[in-house]
């Protein structure tokens, strides 16, 4: 992989990993609501999620995804239904309390299977597919290259925004804070789920 090639990935990286997203929103909401530590499963699987969907996207099934416009509605259908569910729990959650609950629990294997139904990171993992690695010679070396660095940064935006959500949890505990706050974050996952409709 040339140095070009290598710029362009860690900007499309930068661009896709740190703008906000369903992973973001998430890492963000669990940690201001539960604690770092207690948003760490969940941060920790994006990038275990993600990283297995990219490996099926370069064995073919992200071709297949395309190829077969049912099975991409499904995606779409079961991601939309599923952001707009969490978005429904997390405005309702109004006390640090209530987050502890079950109401707030996004564990890790939710983590991961929210990377298949995220139509951000399918658009990531085929646009990584298509330029970087399908029809090379040096593909299985370049995904070799690509792997890690995706991670570190699937890893590195989803704790920084964790760590944010965790520095106002304090704050946020006073007062009709926190509702405000997790319906802003649930706003953000309708909107989402609005942009995964029109695309």
């Amino acid at each position: 992989m040339s140095l070009a090639e290598f710029t362009a990935l860690l900007a499309l990286a930068t661009a896709l990993s740190f703008t906000p997203g369903p992973n973001t929103t998430l890492s963000t909401a669990l940690a201001a609501n539960r604690g770092l530590r207690a948003s760490m499963r969940f941060v920790l699987a994006v990038p275990v999620g993600w990283t297995a969907l990219l490996l099926l996207c370069a064995g073919g099934v992200g071709a297949a995804v395309v190829a077969v416009p049912m099975l991409r509605l499904a995606i779409k259908a079961f991601g939309i239904g599923y952001l707009l569910w969490l978005a429904w729990k997390l405005s309702r959650s109004a006390r640090l309390a209530e987050a502890d609950s079950a109401r707030m629990r996004v564990g890790f294997w939710q983590g991961v299977l929210l990377q298949f139904v995220n139509i951000k990171a399918w658009l990531l993992a085929l646009t990584i597919v298509a330029g970087w690695v399908a029809g090379r010679a040096d593909s299985l070396q370049r995904l070799a290259v690509i792997l890690p660095v995706m991670l570190v940064f699937a890893f590195s935006s989803n704790l920084l925004y964790a760590s944010t959500g965790a520095l106002l949890r304090h704050w946020l505990a006073q007062g009709a804070r926190l509702l405000w706050f997790n319906r802003a974050m649930a706003l953000v996952l309708v909107l989402t789920a609005i942009w995964m409709l029109r695309t």
